[in-house]
């Protein structure tokens, strides 16, 4: 046989032959050769995006501009207005940041941490305290590396060559990431000399990178990225000193049990740690409340307001936050902010005129702040309930008296507006912020998500206990986070505790649980492509067994066996 007849044979077929690109930015079909990238077919394309394209959802898959095209494929390109293309370019920037260093501290460590203050900390460990000029130098060549426009490159390989390159390079905590994985293949980007890994798309040159900030702050570095509504402004800063501290906090346990990335997690577990990993994260929260219930009785509060962004595990929290109260004396009530909604046909409307359920104005404030009072001079009150299949308060004869000392617990997502409460003498109130700060990082240049960590409990929630599928889950998913962003956020440095709701172990027992509900999510529906992203992230996790998980636990909330009842 002439294999080489052959061979030129098939190349000049794939020389000639076309593939069919379905564009739904534009609606029309777009004809390009064999192999031709997402970049070339954006240009064939022909119409203008602005600030990208970075990313594609090629059939419903989030791609990079580098992948190539050998089948007929629809595609709908994304720019940095979408949480994607956002993405795309915030891990495109944590590269060029991590060669910087790398470029200047050849020894130092660079850990990039949590979202805090609009941007991400990040940890530069160099031997010594990092200075203002050192920032100053990073930034500096960060820019040069940008003005540079450097191409990236994904390059895919055996995993144990992978594991191989970065073992070579000391870069341990991918190791451990890698070695953890079942994967025969995996890939790693390079930046001129520089390689990484992230588990989603770069930009294909760093020249893409139109802005950026990087400033001192506290003992690290802040990392500031634009603004998803207008990216030509780098997002607000926000002063989160409070939640800084709860991070640093957990960080620090997790140095002490030598957890702090998925890739040792992961080690823990095939070594048989997972009770213990199960017990002492427990332990630390039962801690945590326990002595926020000791601050509620020091202070003599009458009135705590529990508020946190949805899927916190807010109502977890009050319940084990009474019992821990109830250990100090005191007797707590529990009373929700949602039976003082207004009547359905007084809910202000939004922009779009459909009722406004998470503005402030859904809330009758004026006559909670006249019940709460009355209740805290100990006179009785008929409380309401409202009927949310009729749309209206209703009372039912629920009478509330408590006695001089009695305190009661208010959790809500308005409960840390001062519009809530403002009638409330502020000596009587303590303010508690709940969140699921996670803390453990999938290795040194890869954070986790606390808004996937919030997702990914509420999908397994809404699924168990409330008939909704994974897709009409992350379909609201824009809705929630917008009523975060406007209600809920902007209160939470006010509180005078912050809780930190997110289990180091949580998401080895939660993993099993989404998987199978995350897979039933059909390629053709848009919401595949963020179904696939939460899907490869919990499968770098190993999974834990979930009758260790006390009864009592915040995640029972979530994946069912507590012994509250909600």
């Amino acid at each position: 046989m002439d294999y080489t007849s052959t061979a030129y044979r098939d190349t000049e077929e794939q020389r000639v032959r076309l593939v069919h690109i379905r564009c739904k930015n534009t609606g029309e079909m777009i004809s390009v050769p064999f192999g031709s990238t997402l970049s070339e077919v954006f240009k064939a394309a022909a119409f203008d995006m602005s600030y990208g394209p970075v990313c594609a959802c090629v059939n419903n898959k989030v791609q990079g501009m580098n992948y190539r095209f050998y089948n007929n494929k629809d595609v709908n390109f994304l720019s940095l207005h979408s949480p994607s293309g956002m993405r795309t370019y915030t891990r495109t920037l944590f590269f060029v940041l991590a060669k910087a260093v790398e470029d200047l501290f050849p020894q130092g460590q660079l850990i990039i941490g949590a979202p805090v203050s609009k941007g991400y900390y990040c940890e530069l460990r160099v031997g010594r305290d990092v200075q203002p000029d050192d920032v100053e130098r990073i930034s500096n060549r960060m820019q040069e590396i940008i003005d540079a426009d450097m191409p990236i490159h994904r390059i895919q390989c055996p995993i144990e060559d992978a594991i191989a390159i970065f073992q070579s390079r000391g870069m341990t905590s991918k190791v451990q990431l890698l070695e953890s994985q079942d994967s025969l293949y995996t890939y790693y980007y390079k930046l001129d000399s520089s390689i990484d890994y992230f588990y989603g798309p770069l930009l294909t040159h760093t020249g893409l990178l139109h802005l950026f900030c990087l400033t001192p702050f506290y003992d690290g570095l802040l990392l500031r990225i634009p603004n998803e509504k207008d990216p030509s402004v780098l997002e607000t800063f926000v002063e989160q000193k409070k939640m800084l501290g709860v991070i640093r906090e957990h960080q620090q346990w997790q140095d002490i049990l030598r957890v702090r990335t998925v890739g040792e997690f992961n080690k823990a577990i095939l070594a048989g740690r997972a009770t213990d990993l199960i017990n002492v994260s427990e332990a630390l929260q039962a801690k945590k409340l326990s002595d926020i219930a000791d601050e509620i009785a020091l202070r003599k509060a009458r009135l705590v307001l529990i508020a946190g962004p949805s899927s916190s595990g807010k109502t977890t929290t009050a319940k084990r936050l009474a019992i821990l109260m109830m250990a100090c004396g005191l007797r707590p009530y529990t009373l929700s902010t949602d039976d003082y909604f207004v009547n359905r046909v007084d809910t202000p409307k939004d922009e779009n005129g459909e009722y406004d359920f998470e503005c402030i104005g859904a809330v009758d404030t004026k006559l909670f702040n006249e019940h709460m009072n009355a209740i805290l001079r100990g006179e009785e009150v008929e409380l309401p309930r409202y009927d949310f299949p009729t749309g209206k308060r209703v009372y039912e004869g629920r009478k509330l008296q408590i006695g001089p000392t009695d305190v009661i617990i208010l959790e809500g997502n308005h409960a840390l507006n001062p519009i809530l409460t403002q009638q409330i003498p502020e000596e009587q109130k303590y303010r508690m912020y709940v969140s699921a700060l996670t803390t453990i990082q999938l290795d040194d240049h890869n954070h986790i998500s606390t808004v996937d960590i919030r997702l990914v409990r509420r999908i397994l929630r809404d699924y168990r206990y409330r008939g909704y599928s994974a897709v009409e889950t992350i379909r609201r998913c824009p809705s929630v986070k917008a009523g975060e962003e406007k209600w809920i956020f902007p209160y939470q440095e006010l509180a005078d505790a912050t809780f930190n709701s997110a289990l180091l172990y949580e998401l080895g027992v939660i993993r099993d649980r989404v998987l199978p509900i995350l897979e039933q999510v059909p390629e053709r529906a848009v919401e595949y492509a963020e179904a696939t992203r939460l899907r490869k992230f919990l499968n770098y996790f190993r999974g834990i067994p979930g009758n260790q998980v006390p009864p009592t636990s915040l995640l029972r909330e979530f994946a069912g066996g507590s012994s509250f009842k909600y």
